[in-house]
């Protein structure tokens, strides 16, 4: 999956950032730190000179989120959180030269959300371009490499005495996207032409089907495999997909989950769930059989099942993962924690099990 980075238009170094446009930001990063255990980076708000959103940074290992509120209406941050509820506004991607990405990308096609702007202060500059991808989603590259702040400038540090630990998050392992009837090929189209991207993984209806709904998703990858966006659209079914019921609550296409490295899915998944994160259930008939598909792993079974977490194998390797519940009123964005051990796929084979899974939480909502 490797490539030659000279021969790559948009070389990518991964995930510099995740920002969320958020109802409350105050509350959320209070939320986010005490649950996931992200500690306190930076802020941005009428102190620092910002008179119209606060933006509070947060940090565990590599992965960085932004949660921002407006500080007024009639403003494109309050309209999007009117329209959407919580959710993800961009994903921002880490590059040596932001000024050339964007020329890469917009001459490729891509419609641009901001051209090249360097932001100065006594630490240095950062250097931001952006383009729009599938709904009001947009991705930003960032350009740090002549930076040593915090954060970037605007932000100032942000110290707190409330610091709970960490929960063993490390990166973004990938984001998907949902996006609405007929568009995956045409965004799967976006990231091959305007972003370089590969389709490395396809899934169709009689991959990810149950009885009643489908969906087909497409996973594409840049050059290096540091960033990875699956693109899921929904398929007919008998009843409702978990895409469609997104696409109804957050009204429109969106991120759909984030993907979040662990090296300890069990140690992680438990810390979660004693600070009152919500996992998807997972039937007992799982785990009977489970062993039989994919084969030796080096954990114990059973504290895999008494948390939900589910398995999966590959031609390179298995992996561990586990879906969250929506992380806010509307079913829209939900986090995955994965563990991976060798395998560089997606799961496939729990996409029933989960497919059941996310299917009873519809039904209790009414939605299905």
């Amino acid at each position: 999956m490797t490539s030659n980075n000279n021969t790559d238009f948009l070389p990518l170094h991964g995930t510099d950032y995740v920002e969320f446009y958020v109802g409350n930001a105050k509350q959320a990063a209070h939320f986010y730190k005490t649950a996931f255990g992200f500690q306190s980076l930076a802020y941005s708000g009428p102190e620092t000179g910002n008179k119209e959103k606060a933006s509070y940074v947060i940090r565990q290992n590599k992965l960085t989120f932004i949660l921002s509120t407006p500080l007024r209406p009639n403003n494109e941050i309050a309209d999007h959180i009117l329209k959407h509820g919580d959710g993800v506004k961009f994903l921002s991607l880490k590059v040596d030269d932001a000024t050339d990405a964007w020329h890469q990308t917009t001459k490729r096609g891509a419609k641009s959300y901001k051209e090249p702007e360097t932001l100065i202060d006594e630490f240095g500059e950062v250097v931001i371009s952006g383009i729009h991808t599938y709904g009001e989603t947009v991705h930003l590259f960032i350009e740090r490499k002549n930076y040593n702040g915090v954060f970037m400038p605007g932000f100032v540090e942000w110290k707190s005495a409330y610091n709970p630990k960490e929960t063993g998050l490390l990166y973004v392992d990938h984001c998907v996207g949902n996006v609405g009837w007929n568009q995956m090929n045409v965004w799967v189209k976006f990231y091959e032409e305007v972003m370089g991207f590969k389709n490395i993984l396809s899934f169709d209806d009689k991959d990810i089907s149950t009885e009643y709904s489908a969906l087909m998703s497409k996973v594409m990858s840049n050059g290096n495999g540091y960033v990875k966006f699956p693109i899921n659209e929904p398929a007919e079914g008998k009843k409702k997909s978990q895409v469609e019921e997104y696409l109804d609550f957050y009204n429109g296409e969106g991120v759909q989950h984030v993907a979040i490295a662990t090296n300890n899915i069990i140690e992680t998944v438990s810390i979660l769930k004693e600070r009152g994160v919500e996992f998807l259930n997972i039937p007992e008939s799982y785990y009977k059989t489970v062993l039989d598909r994919v084969g030796k792993i080096d954990e114990d079974l059973q504290p895999l099942q008494d948390l939900g977490i589910l398995i999966d194998r590959d031609d390179e390797g298995y992996l561990l993962q586990i879906f969250s519940k929506p992380l806010q009123d509307r079913p829209t964005l939900f986090f995955e924690i994965i563990q991976r051990k060798g395998a560089k796929s997606f799961g496939k084979g729990n996409f029933k099990a989960l497919f059941e899974a996310l299917e009873r939480e519809q039904s209790l909502r009414g939605n299905l």
